[in-house]
C-alpha cells in the first residue's frame, strides 16, 4: 500500500494556511478519489481507497506541524507500511509560489514538520513534494506569514498549484517515482 502525508496544523484557525497546503493537497486527493478521511487513531486522520487498483491511504497527522512524527510512526508501523511507500507533503519557504521540487530524501532544512519526520522515522530517505510559499518580505516574521493566509492574487496559482500536486500523488501510487519527478518538477505555470 501506498501513503499520501500532507503536512499541516489542525483546526480551522489553520485551514487555508501557506503552512497548510500540504492538507490542502490531501483535501483535494480526497475529493478527486472519494476516500473520506474518516479515520482518527495514532494522531492522524485518515482513509484508504484505489488508485487504478492499486490501495492507497490519504493521511493528516492532528498533532501540529513540529510534531508530525509522533502520529506518522505509529500508524506506519501498524499498517505494515515501509518508508519507501510514503510520499509527504509540505510547504517550502525557499521556493517560489508556483513551484514544486520532488525529491527522494532530503533533512529538514529548517521545516520543523520534516525534522520531526525525519527523527521518527529514523531516516531521510522518503519521497517528497515540496510546494513552494515562497517568503515574506525582509524583515517580516516567518511564523507569521507561514501561518497567514495566501494573497487573493495567489488563489488561482494556489488552485493550480494544489490540482498539479494532486495530480502527482495519484500518479505515485501505480508509476515509478523518477518518472513521477520528471513530470511534475518546476514551474506549474510552465506545465
Amino acid at each position: 500500500m501506498k501513503c499520501i502525508i500532507g503536512l499541516g496544523n489542525p483546526g480551522r484557525k489553520y485551514e487555508k494556511t501557506r503552512h497548510n497546503i500540504g492538507f490542502m493537497v490531501i483535501d483535494q486527493l480526497s475529493s478527486d478519489l472519494g476516500i473520506g478521511l474518516s479515520q482518527n487513531k495514532f494522531k492522524c486522520s485518515y482513509g484508504a481507497g484505489y488508485v487504478n487498483g492499486k490501495k492507497v491511504m490519504l493521511v493528516k497527522p492532528q498533532t501540529f506541524m513540529n510534531l508530525s512524527g509522533e502520529g506518522i510512526r505509529p500508524l506506519l508501523d501498524y499498517y505494515k507500511i515501509a518508508v519507501e511507500d510514503i510520499l509527504v507533503l509540505y510547504d517550502d519557504l525557499d521556493l517560489p509560489v508556483g513551484k514544486l521540487r520532488l525529491r527522494q530524501k532530503g533533512s529538514g532544512g529548517g521545516h520543523n514538520g520534516i525534522k520531526s519526520l525525519n527523527q521518527h522515522l529514523a531516516t531521510d530517505k522518503y519521497k517528497r513534494i515540496r510546494i513552494g510559499i515562497d517568503r515574506p518580505e525582509p524583515g517580516g516574521s516567518i511564523t507569521g506569514y507561514v501561518l497567514g493566509r495566501f494573497r487573493k492574487e495567489e488563489a488561482a496559482l494556489i488552485d493550480k498549484v494544489t490540482a498539479r500536486s494532486a495530480e502527482a500523488c495519484a500518479d505515485f501510487v501505480t508509476v515509478p517515482f523518477q518518472d513521477v519527478m520528471t513530470e511534475y518538477n518546476g514551474d506549474v505555470n510552465e506545465q
